[in-house]
């Protein structure tokens, strides 16, 4: 599975838009800060279809240190959870996309 960067990724969407490649990743960087701003907020983010951000609280839990096989506490934790969207499923599970509304 190959790994697209940001600018790689950038540099799709520039030829897309035909915007330039400075421009859209300047963009891109801003959008992605905005995302963890939210987050770190507490705030929940929304993208109808593609999905959503949101954060969870990993609860406390005893692990064990794999070399010496002794308990160690792991405290509980912020983490990012993403629940993908409708649009998303169906285009990863190979299932053909509704027709767009034009309204």
């Amino acid at each position: 599975m190959p790994t697209i960067t940001k600018k790689e990724l950038s540099d799709r969407v520039a030829g897309i838009t035909q915007t330039t490649q400075t421009e859209t990743k300047r963009v891109i960087g801003c959008f992605l800060e905005e995302i963890i701003a939210q987050l770190v907020r507490g705030n929940r983010l929304e993208f109808r279809d593609f999905g959503v951000f949101e954060i969870k609280t990993r609860a406390a839990r005893t692990s064990r240190n794999p070399k010496t096989l002794e308990p160690v506490e792991v405290p509980a934790r912020p983490t990012v959870r993403f629940k993908m969207g409708r649009l998303m499923k169906q285009k990863l599970e190979g299932k053909p996309l509704p027709p767009l509304s034009r309204g």
